[in-house]
């Protein structure tokens, strides 16, 4: 696949002294282990749709169809969603079945949404999935402040996921730095839905893989049976999965999914990686006048490397001159561009620590306000998406 370069024309100024949104630091990320992310997922929007509501018969469907956790909408917002209860969570546990939570999120009151995600957390849930969509675009001192609550709320290990739009390329305003940055999910769960978007299953993923390896986090792909795909692709995609790092995929929806759908997902012999195919490992291409989240997590490892530059989003000449120095001290061809080699050297530095949502913000993590005024983010945030390859729609 051909290195793409984010859009260089810019009407933003380069600053050189940008408001960095408060103090922050320089991170390694946890080491990672066995969770319920790898086992092949089904997702459950309402329980009283799927398999009738009978806890029984979603165990038994879930045993034929090889499917070891169930993803459970929790909550959405700030609210919570009755369905997700111990006695749930218990039921499905004697059914030998692990279960996550998940929340829609707006970023509009992050203080509450991030209380919602840890009552799921200790309603039993073992793991728990940031559902963050268009409606969060541009929200970095919110995201900021939902990440910080929710880890304070959760502790820093548990096993939490960021399932959002797959082509990061085309939303530069989104904060993944910070909803997958430090302290922030440690697993990535790319929605992936090729028929959807229309495209193909090789495409999707390919394009995917190329911008969502940058941030360093397992990548575990959502495929979809909505919109009925059919078992051959179904199939397909499972094998594209095992070609690509061969962590389990999960799929959108239970309520949505037909038999024949289902029996795809237990052919064994969809878990063998593709024959003769072989991903291309490669990095987007950043430059002068690259705008972004992208950029703005070059420039937080540029920073976490000992550069000194300021955390803007936008790829100016003190990027560059950051970049050619960092090249320079690690024996780089000095072009002031980050192209895959230089995305390979620079991705083994923890990346700086944004605090977008200031410090007065943060202290009151804990307190009643839910609200961040005014919020602190980067130059790139007011950008708008290139284009929505899943429409971001009415919340699930």
């Amino acid at each position: 696949m051909a290195l793409l370069a984010i859009a260089a024309a810019s009407l933003l100024p380069t600053a050189a002294a940008a408001d960095t949104g408060g103090a922050g630091q320089v991170e390694e990320a946890p080491t990672l282990s066995n969770t319920p992310f790898d086992r092949q997922g089904m997702w459950v929007w309402y329980v009283e749709r799927s398999s009738g509501g009978s806890i029984a018969a979603m165990v038994a469907q879930a045993r034929r169809a090889g499917i070891g956790t169930v993803y459970i909408k929790a909550g959405d917002g700030g609210g919570a969603w009755s369905q997700f209860s111990q006695g749930l969570v218990r039921a499905l546990h004697r059914g030998g079945l692990d279960v996550c939570a998940w929340q829609f999120v707006y970023g509009d009151s992050p203080v509450a949404e991030a209380r919602v995600g840890a009552a799921a957390v200790a309603k039993g849930a073992d793991c728990l999935v940031i559902d963050a969509e268009g409606d969060y675009e541009g929200k970095y001192a919110a995201a900021d402040l939902y990440v910080r609550t929710l880890r304070a709320k959760i502790g820093e290990t548990f096993p939490l996921s960021l399932a959002a739009f797959p082509y990061v390329d085309y939303h530069p305003s989104f904060p993944y730095s910070v909803f997958l940055g430090p302290g922030g999910a440690t697993y990535n769960q790319p929605q992936m839905y090729w028929k959807t978007i229309g495209t193909s299953i090789r495409a999707v993923f390919e394009h995917t893989y190329l911008y969502n390896r940058l941030w360093g986090h397992p990548i575990y792909p959502i495929g979809q049976t909505y919109e009925s795909p059919g078992r051959g692709p179904l199939k397909l995609f499972r094998r594209f999965a095992a070609s690509f790092g061969g962590l389990a995929p999960s799929w959108w929806s239970w309520q949505e999914t037909s038999g024949r759908e289902w029996g795809a997902l237990a052919a064994r012999s969809a878990s063998r990686p593709l024959t003769g195919y072989r991903q291309e490992v490669t990095h987007p291409l950043l430059k002068r006048g690259s705008r972004g989240d992208m950029v703005v997590w070059a420039q937080e490892r540029l920073i976490g490397a000992g550069q000194d530059v300021p955390v803007t989003g936008v790829f100016g000449k003190l990027t560059r001159a950051a970049v050619r120095a960092f090249q320079g001290v690690h024996g780089l061809p000095a072009d002031g561009e980050i192209g895959t080699t230089t995305w390979q050297a620079l991705l083994n530095f923890p990346p700086y620590r944004m605090a977008w949502a200031g410090s007065s913000a943060l202290a009151r993590a804990g307190a009643s306000s839910a609200r961040v005024r005014p919020p602190s983010r980067p130059l790139s945030a007011s950008l708008p998406a290139r284009a929505y390859e899943i429409d971001p729609g009415p919340a699930r």
